[in-house]
């Protein structure tokens, strides 16, 4: 009899691994436990998305860090650096900064709008990867660790960062912001 169902590629299982790890840490891990089981048809009927804007600090399997207090950008160039800086000094088991993968497993682009004092007001996806919505839920919650991002309120409101991450094989991300002086 022949398989009908495509083998699920090594980096998706990965994704899934990853995916029901934080989802156990969000307290639903036994229905999202299984979905490795699943074909991946199924798997899509079983997932529900996350609530990014109430995503606690650390939420992510690893520890949360200090960060020192952000400093105030002196114009959008300055705050988009400034951003791009503290969401890897905020997550530095999650990102990397060598140089970019020639093949790069997700690549979203997310949108913050951020508050005058530097707080996120609302993140918005622009561009989602094809491979799911597991490195999206990995970039919010590394922009919620980083958060706030300093006094905005002399800049052009609504204040607004537009970032694209870098995702390899790992699951680890890159600013493509920080990509530039390659």
């Amino acid at each position: 009899m022949p398989c009908t169902e495509r083998p699920v590629h090594h980096s998706r299982r990965r994704l899934l691994a990853r995916a029901a790890r934080a989802a156990s840490a969000a307290g639903f891990g036994a229905a999202l436990a299984t979905l490795g089981a699943l074909p991946l048809a199924a798997r899509a009927q079983f997932t529900e998305p996350s609530p990014w804007p109430s995503a606690p600090r650390g939420a992510d399997p690893e520890a949360p860090v200090d960060l020192p207090p952000p400093e105030r950008p002196r114009d959008m160039d300055e705050l988009q650096l400034q951003f791009a800086r503290r969401l890897v000094a905020a997550s530095p088991g999650a990102s990397y900064l060598h140089r970019a993968p020639d093949r790069l497993l997700a690549i979203p682009v997310l949108e913050v709008e951020l508050h005058p004092d530097g707080r996120v007001r609302r993140i918005s996806v622009l561009r989602r990867p094809t491979t799911g919505d597991e490195a999206i839920e990995l970039a919010v919650a590394a922009i919620l660790r980083a958060a706030p991002f300093g006094d905005v309120s002399h800049l052009p409101q609504p204040c607004k960062v537009v970032e694209m991450f870098l995702f390899d094989d790992d699951l680890r991300f890159k600013p493509r912001t920080l990509d530039d002086d390659e």
